[in-house]
């Protein structure tokens, strides 16, 4: 049973990471407003640049991993065919 809710929580395909990536970025604005409220001026802007920045280190990271396991996939079904 717990495997079965655990498969709800993995990234298949690109669509699924593009949506957990929008998600992250989504959050990342949010809490980079809330930086430039509390530190105006430059502080608050390279706070914004570090959570948004973030996004995009994450979102490459989770792409790499689901075309990599996109291959190992096909692989290991290549390898069964012979």
């Amino acid at each position: 049973m717990l495997r079965k809710i655990g498969r709800l929580f993995i990234i298949k395909t690109r669509f699924e990471a593009f949506a957990v990536i929008y998600a992250l970025s989504l959050g990342a604005v949010e809490r980079g407003k809330a930086y430039l409220t509390e530190y105006p001026g430059f502080g608050g802007k390279m706070l914004f640049l570090a959570a948004t920045g973030a996004v995009f280190i994450a979102g490459a990271k989770i792409l790499d991993a689901v075309r990599m396991e996109q291959q190992a996939r096909a692989q290991t079904e290549a390898s069964a065919k012979i």
